[in-house]
């Protein structure tokens, strides 16, 4: 049985360490994540990446 585009994208992502990840904001989140990722020239994922990383490291000293 072939597989449909989707799951072709889903395993390959999967493979590649990467998984969809929907989320429910604000729309005045979802809109400063737009403008801050276009502000720095990034895409909008890299932003997040930056942001869960940035969170991780000043949870260390408390």
């Amino acid at each position: 049985m072939a597989l449909s585009r989707a799951e072709i994208v889903a395993k390959s992502d999967l493979k590649r360490g990467y998984k969809n990840k929907a989320l429910k904001l604000p729309l005045e989140t979802i809109a400063k994540i737009e403008q801050l990722a276009t502000a720095k020239g990034i895409p909008q994922s890299q932003l997040i990446i930056q942001a869960v990383d940035l969170f991780e490291q000043s949870q260390k000293g408390a």
